[in-house]
């Protein structure tokens, strides 16, 4: 056939000629896809390589040929596309003999109703074009000969390539910045339902703006899955083309079934799933190549001051090595991005991939494409269930805020969420045929997670949160009630990533019901007794309650403007105070008081009576496979255990607290208890503090160590204060979100001989010091403390009485909360 065709073009140059061998291979239906737009390319460029002999044969002229330029120069041909086409001549032949041969060659193609974009340009003027527009260099980079002077073309693209390379510092802005104002006026393609394949961000002018940065020598994209992306969108341009006649690149909706039957696709969705796709490979690369190029033109600009600032010459020096600033054991920080340590070993460390993830997003970095290349190949599987790191590093990423969905997709583009959580593949890139959803699925449910982060101080368990939010619609990749599904997917999940049964259990009511406050609050009555019981019933308990509000609210925020409405969130909050006053049904909490000091503790306690100074235990947790701390419904514990007694004094939870913040010690849970040591000699009471600690990076330091510095900063010698406040100034700034305030509330009727303080704030070093500082300047005696991070939140309460051991005034207990607020909201210092 394409003999046939190609003999057609020869024997008759006209446009009848051509348009007959073009309908047929249009035609054609074996051979689709790039055969096909090379055969168009090629069939074209013999019809006009005719026509331009026979012109300039006529016109007398030698010095002239025909170039292609852009799309076609590269032979990317669709079925409706535009001829880029440039006479390029030496400027020899007048105006004259120049105007008439464009007019033969242009007239014959505007006859056959071909777009046509046409200009008439000697070489010079054809570089002064490219220095005045970018788009028209962009074009000549591809420039193809096509007939006459082949050493005009080559000598014009010679020196198209060699200003390209030589303005490269000051084009390739300008370029990014038009590829940005171009996606803020056409939108991301991977997340609309009538994408515009060519200009949408992610479409074919990005991959173009790909293989000019490539040509510049400067930086370069990945390649991992570009030409398959791309291919994928020059067919469904192709059958878009072909579908309505036009040259249209907006994939409407009435278009996409008979697109996705052409191309061999079940449905409209398994087309749109196969574009998001490809998009999200082009956007990701994208975003990759901007960075790179960005940091090798501050690299540049920061060489270029340093020789001026030395005098120039080899003064300057050799560059030294970058700096690399620790972030989490096995992450480093260099060059603006998160990085392995030269000491991590991914095949021994299965938690390495999240805990990478957690430290790149908290500190609001991007994750090297390099480092996930390298966990994506090398990291050793996590065992299942996950182990309590692992699980606590997912629910820091989770709560990090914006900067967690570039570390997301970092991950995703490596394939290494689907390892982590398989029923992630059947919602990732899967769109919603609704005009209320922003974004696919995938992206709806991360998105969803950033909005729970926010609203971690709401809620009394934060991880449990962040997981439901991630996880509520993951029943929209199975057939059904999306919620039902979701609920069995979701417990699974919740177990998988190491959650205990009751914990997995909130989950998955969580999701089952994620729908069940905002539909009931619009379209039931509220003064209805029934219509409160029911969403009780269903719920199950006020802390329940409290998540499913919170899940309610960012699932909203991460849909769209058009699902949330104030007069919607008002009908919401009433029926959660309604439902709440059902749940509490008028009772007061039981107080069940302190549980009993344990045998060691009661040891420790005896031993730092004796001899009247701090006595510590410091042990690892069991390893994997044997009997764990945690029974029943409690999810493994992390880190090492480490127990402090000492005699009751003033400032022990501070001076404790800010010693393990400066050996790097991160509190995961703690609790702090006064115990009298029964048959002891001289009784008295004994502060017994219970740590669980991880060390942020390298290993934790020896219990002889922590008690030399905790006598220390007791005695006034060591000045914790100062000491974190210097370590902070010298640590670099973060681009991380700033994380919700903290939230200090006393809890009402939580015991009958304490004032209960609750705390909810974002983790940091030396968070303990300053609230046991705050608690110790506000004369308040800790009777008991109860503290937990989940993630990168903590959830802390403190049992706090006056000097004489009685609970607070009412007046007393609301200006401590707003003072411990106001403290901890200050910068610290």
């Amino acid at each position: 056939m394409l003999r046939t065709q190609q003999k057609t073009g020869d024997e008759d140059p006209g446009p009848g000629g051509y348009a007959a061998a073009r309908l047929l291979l249009l035609n054609e239906k074996e051979r689709p896809g790039p055969p096909r737009r090379a055969a168009l390319a090629r069939l074209t460029d013999q019809w006009l390589a005719a026509l331009f002999d026979t012109a300039r044969a006529a016109a007398g002229i030698r010095g002239a040929a025909l170039v292609a330029v852009g799309g076609y120069g590269r032979g990317e041909l669709s079925p409706r596309s535009d001829l880029d086409l440039v006479l390029l001549h030496d400027g020899t032949a007048g105006p004259r003999e120049i105007a008439a041969l464009a007019d033969r060659l242009w007239y014959p193609v505007w006859d056959l109703g071909l777009a046509l974009d046409h200009s008439v340009r000697t070489p010079a003027e054809a570089r002064r074009a490219a220095a005045e527009d970018l788009r028209v260099q962009l074009g000549l980079l591809d420039a193809r000969p096509v007939a006459g002077d082949l050493g005009l073309v080559a000598a014009l693209r010679t020196a198209v390539l060699a200003d390209w390379r030589g303005q490269a510092a000051g084009r390739l802005p300008e370029l990014d910045a038009l590829c940005r104002e171009r996606a803020e006026r056409h939108g991301e393609l991977r997340f609309l339902l009538e994408p515009d394949l060519k200009e949408a961000r992610g479409g074919l002018r990005d991959v173009t703006a790909l293989r000019a940065v490539a040509a510049s020598w400067l930086a370069d994209a990945p390649r991992a899955g570009l030409d398959a992306a791309r291919r994928t969108l020059l067919d469904t341009r192709d059958a878009l083309h072909l579908a309505t006649g036009r040259a249209t690149d907006r994939l409407a909706l009435q278009e996409q079934d008979q697109i996705a039957a052409d191309l061999g696709l079940p449905d409209a969705d398994a087309l749109l799933r196969q574009v998001y796709e490809a998009a999200r490979t082009v956007a990701y690369a994208t975003d990759l190549t901007w960075r790179e190029v960005n940091r090798v033109l501050r690299a540049r600009s920061a060489r270029h001051r340093l020789r001026t600032a030395l005098g120039g010459g080899a003064r300057a020096g050799r560059r030294g090595e970058p700096e690399r600033t620790p972030l989490a054991e096995g992450v480093v920080e260099q060059d603006g991005e998160a990085v392995l340590a030269r000491t991590a070993r991914p095949e021994r460390d299965p938690v390495l991939p999240l805990r990478a993830a957690a430290a790149a997003a908290r500190a609001g970095l991007p994750l090297s494409p390099h480092a996930v290349r390298r966990l994506a190949r090398a990291a050793a599987p996590l065992p299942v269930p996950w182990p309590a790191e692992a699980r606590e590093e997912f629910v820091t990423l989770l709560g990090a805020g914006e900067p967690a969905v570039a570390v997301w997709e970092a991950l995703e583009a490596e394939g290494l969420i689907t390892r982590l959580l398989p029923d992630w593949e059947r919602v990732r890139c899967r769109p919603q045929r609704n005009a209320v959803h922003t974004w696919t699925v995938d992206r709806h449910l991360v998105e969803t997670a950033v909005r729970a982060a926010a609203l971690t101080r709401r809620v009394g368990r934060p991880d449990l949160l962040l997981t439901a939010a991630l996880l509520h619609d993951l029943g929209k990749g199975w057939p059904g009630d999306h919620s039902v599904t979701g609920e069995v997917i979701a417990r699974d999940t919740a177990a998988r990533i190491g959650f205990g049964p009751a914990d997995t259990a909130v989950v998955a009511t969580l999701v089952r019901h994620h729908l069940l406050l905002a539909d009931t609050a619009t379209r039931r009555d509220l003064d209805d007794p029934a219509t409160v019981r029911a969403v009780a019933a269903a719920v199950g308990s006020t802390a329940t309650l409290e998540l499913l509000h919170a899940l309610t609210e960012a699932d909203a925020l991460a849909t769209g403007p058009a699902a949330r409405s104030a007069w919607r969130g008002s009908l919401v909050a009433e029926l959660v105070r309604r439902t709440a006053a059902e749940l509490a049904g008028g009772r007061a909490p039981e107080d069940p008081g302190p549980a009993g000091p344990s045998a060691e503790q009661e040891r420790l306690a005896a031993e730092a009576l004796r001899t009247g100074g701090p006595v510590l235990s410091l042990r690892t947790r069991p390893e994997a496979g044997e009997p764990g701390e945690a029974g029943g419904d409690r999810p493994e514990q992390t880190g090492a255990e480490l127990l402090i007694a000492l005699p009751d004094r003033p400032g022990v939870l501070p001076a404790a607290a800010g010693v393990l913040a400066l050996h790097r010690l991160t509190v995961r849970a703690a609790e702090l208890r006064t115990v009298e040591p029964p048959g002891t000699a001289a009784p008295g009471a004994v502060l017994v503090l219970n740590w669980r600690v991880t060390a942020a990076y390298g290993t934790p330091p020896q219990a002889a160590t922590l008690r030399t510095d905790l006598l220390r900063a007791l005695d006034g010698s060591l000045d914790i204060a100062a000491r974190l406040a210097e370590r902070d100034a010298a640590r670099p700034p973060r681009r991380g979100t700033p994380p919700p305030p903290p939230r200090v509330t006393v809890a009402p009727a939580a015991s009958r001989q304490a004032t209960v303080i609750e705390i909810r704030a974002q983790d940091a070093p030396g968070l303990l010091h300053r609230i046991g500082h705050a608690l110790e300047g506000a004369g308040v005696r800790v009777r008991s403390a109860h503290v937990s991070t989940l993630g990168g939140d903590a959830v802390d309460a403190f049992y706090v009485t006056a000097p004489d051991g009685r609970p607070l005034a009412d007046p007393a207990a609301a200006g401590l909360a707003r003072s411990l607020e106001a403290a901890l909201g200050a910068p610290p210092g």
